[in-house]
C-alpha cells in the first residue's frame, strides 16, 4: 500500500520541535490536516505562530492517562484521523554505576517505549475503519547498536523496534501500513542544547523521510542508522567497540 503526503489528518506526538515539528511541516504543505501533541504549551504556541493551519494539543504521552484522552480528543475533533506519527522521546545521559532516583528513568521508559505502545493500540481500532492508515514509528539507528552512555534511550528504542516488526507482522493485509522511520543523530535538541551539533542537518533527513514516504517506503533509515539497520552481527560489534571507545564517545 503506498502511502500518500497529502489528504491525510495526522496527528504527531513530540511535535512543537525537532523531528516532530519537520515532519509536521511537511505534511502541511503536502496537503494534509496536522495536528501536534506535546508536553510544552509555550513550544506548540510557537509551532502554531508559524503555521495556523495546525491544531495543537498539550499532553504528556508518558502518563496513561492522558494518552487515553488524547486519542479520545482526537478521533472526536477530527475523525478522519488517519495517520499515527509516535514521534516523541527523550534521552537521558546516565552513569549505571552512580545511583539515582529511579523516577527519571522511569519517565524515560514511558514516553520512549509505553507511550508510542499504548497509543498505536488505543489508536488502532478507529484506524482499522479506514481505508488507508499508517502508524508511523520514529525509532533510532540505536536500535540496532546502543550508545552506552544513553543506555536506557537505545534500551527503548531497540525494544521499539521489535514492537514494530510484529505490529506491521499482526496487521498485514489490513488497511493500516506500519512504518519505521530510523533516524541518525540529527540536529535537534534531543538529550539538551548542543548534544547533537555534530548530527545531520534537520531539514535535509526530514526531505529524505518524507521523500521516501511518498515512494511507499515502510522502513526509513538514514545515514548512520541505515549503516547500522544492514550491519551484520560481526559488523555491528565492531561499530559498538568504535562508537563507544573514549575517542568515540
Amino acid at each position: 500500500m503506498l502511502m500518500q503526503l497529502k489528504g491525510n489528518t495526522v496527528l504527531i506526538t513530540g511535535g512543537a520541535s525537532g523531528i516532530g515539528l519537520a515532519i509536521g511541516q511537511r505534511f502541511l504543505a503536502a496537503g494534509s490536516k496536522v495536528i501536534l501533541a506535546g508536553r510544552r504549551l509555550d513550544k506548540l504556541s510557537e509551532a502554531r505562530s508559524a503555521h495556523p493551519e495546525m491544531e495543537i494539543i498539550q499532553s504528556d504521552v508518558g502518563d496513561a492517562n492522558q494518552r487515553i484522552r488524547l486519542i479520545e480528543d482526537v478521533t472526536a475533533r477530527f475523525p478522519d484521523l488517519n495517520v499515527l506519527v509516535n514521534n516523541a522521546g527523550i534521552q537521558r545521559r546516565l552513569d549505571l554505576t552512580r545511583p539515582e532516583p529511579f523516577d527519571a528513568t522511569r519517565s524515560e521508559i514511558s514516553i520512549n517505549l509505553e507511550g508510542p505502545i499504548h497509543l498505536s493500540m488505543l489508536a488502532l481500532p478507529h484506524l482499522m475503519k479506514k481505508k488507508k492508515a499508517a502508524i508511523v514509528q520514529v525509532t533510532s539507528g540505536l536500535a540496532f547498536t546502543p550508545l552506552a552512555f544513553v543506555p536506557v534511550y537505545s534500551a527503548t528504542k531497540a525494544a521499539m523496534r521489535s514492537f514494530t516488526l510484529s505490529l506491521r507482522h499482526q496487521l498485514r493485509g489490513s488497511p493500516v501500513e506500519v512504518i519505521e522511520i530510523i533516524p541518525p543523530a540529527v540536529q535537534t535538541d534531543l538529550g539538551g542544547p548542543g548534544h547533537h551539533d555534530f548530527g545531520a542537518p534537520l531539514q535535509e533527513f526530514a526531505d529524505d523521510v518524507m521523500r521516501r514516504l511518498d515512494q511507499g517506503e515502510t522502513e526509513i533509515a538514514y545515514g548512520f542508522a541505515m549503516q547500522a539497520s544492514k550491519a551484520s552481527r560481526q559488523d555491528l560489534d565492531a561499530i559498538f567497540q568504535r562508537m563507544n571507545s573514549p575517542a568515540g564517545s
